[in-house]
């Protein structure tokens, strides 16, 4: 019977228009949380590198453009890998995906413990963050192809709360681990080991999509396989460019601050503890604008114009901090404002991009116009505040290098369109 063939989502869902949470399946409530633990537990991981960098950079005789580059190389390299990861993951499946990333993502980071030189710390990073990073495509299409309509951009924009919600944690345990217990800062990274038995929740709990399988089962035998050239036909060239290019910026802006325990530690003399606690503080307090930018984009505003209105406030609230703010819990509130609008306005980003494909390009997509452009932001941001702070001063660097990229990215967010709901598919 036809009723019979219909998704648990279509079958209570008559309308999207119509549905309020309590007709929400419980499939998209578990296969949410499922993923937002996971991409919480990879974002704990590979923030902790960031953190410790200064250790690195005393302990390994690394000078601070050292520290730039290589971030950079990291980052870049790992941006490549994960669009080959998000091509894999429309061939293969969301949920096989995530597996593999959530058994390498430890093995790697916690590899870090022990790494002997400059090389093998390069290496483990690299592919630590790929495996983590990979997360990032393979959730959001899982929860986009998984969640009403309606709610659509709810479910995808609070799902990026991992990201500031694993700094927050990370933050913590590092400062205590160090402060408290005592124990060397090179063993922090085995709290990547706390994330591998949480593949058994995924092998055992989470569905394959639903519209991965649809448009698996209406491939013609002979259709193409996917690969990341065809975002650049006529069809999705402009969008899929404009996307990457507005990502980019706001990613560049946005690594530039992974250096900020180092701004707070060199220009400010800070102790270290001092300064990974307030980036941690700042990330919790910026988790709360990553739900209200979900929340807004979804019942108040287009995605699109939600995304500007955060950047701009963003970057009003980077000026604040870097020429305004002095004393820690003067900075803790401005950092904190800066994070819940700036950082938070991923939570719309990330479905805005998912939403401009469809369910067979969405995740090869949000891989190149997502993960791989704010890859390349998150490593060319670090290096290039480095140089403008050795060169211009940390304040001046971090007005070229954060705050006008911010303003740029917004800008061309204003050529996109938005996306009804009703067409995504």
């Amino acid at each position: 019977m036809k009723g019979e063939s219909m998704s648990d989502n279509e079958q209570s869902n008559p309308t999207s228009s119509e549905i309020s949470f309590k007709d929400i399946p419980f499939n998209s409530y578990k296969i949410f949380f499922i993923c937002l633990i996971g991409v919480t537990f990879a974002n704990l991981d590979h923030s902790i590198f960031i953190l410790v960098s200064e250790k690195f950079q005393s302990d390994f005789g690394w000078s601070l453009t050292d520290v730039g580059w290589f971030v950079a190389i990291t980052f870049f390299i790992s941006g490549i890998l994960c669009t080959q990861v998000g091509v894999l993951t429309d061939r293969i499946g969301r949920r096989k995906s995530l597996l593999w990333s959530t058994f390498l993502t430890p093995i790697f980071v916690a590899f870090l413990a022990i790494a002997p030189n400059t090389i093998s710390v390069l290496i483990a990073r690299t592919l630590g963050f790929t495996a983590a990073g990979a997360q990032s495509p393979i959730t959001l299409t899982t929860v986009t192809e998984s969640s009403p309509p309606r709610f659509r951009g709810l479910f995808t924009g609070i799902l990026q709360i991992g990201f500031p919600l694993g700094w927050f944690f990370a933050s913590i345990l590092v400062a205590f681990m160090i402060d408290e217990l005592g124990i060397n800062w090179r063993y922090t990274f085995l709290l990547a080991l706390l994330f591998l038995p949480y593949g058994w929740i995924i092998y055992k709990y989470l569905p394959e999509s639903e519209a991965w399988l649809k448009s698996q089962a209406s491939k013609a035998s002979d259709e193409p396989s996917i690969s990341t050239m065809v975002l650049f036909q006529e069809k999705w060239r402009r969008k899929t460019l404009l996307l990457f290019t507005g990502q980019f910026l706001y990613a560049f802006a946005y690594g530039s601050t992974l250096m900020l325990v180092l701004y707070f530690t060199q220009e400010r003399g800070w102790d270290i503890v001092d300064a990974i606690k307030i980036v941690g503080y700042s990330y919790g307090i910026g988790a709360f604008g990553y739900i209200a930018a979900a929340i807004v984009g979804e019942f108040f505003l287009i995605r699109r114009n939600t995304i500007i209105l955060w950047a701009l406030s963003g970057s009003l609230a980077f000026i604040m901090l870097i020429w305004w703010a002095q004393g820690w819990t003067q900075v803790l509130i401005v950092y904190g404002l800066m994070t819940l609008f700036f950082y938070g306005a991923y939570a719309v980003m990330a479905t805005f991009i998912a939403e401009n494909f469809p369910a067979e390009l969405r995740a090869t997509a949000a891989s190149f116009s997502g993960t791989l452009a704010i890859n390349l932001g998150f490593g060319l941001g670090p290096l290039a505040i480095t140089y403008a702070a050795t060169i211009f001063g940390w304040n001046m660097g971090y007005t070229y290098v954060g705050i006008i990229p911010i303003i740029l990215a917004a800008i061309i967010f204003m050529f996109l369109k938005p996306v009804p709901r009703e067409e995504v598919f």
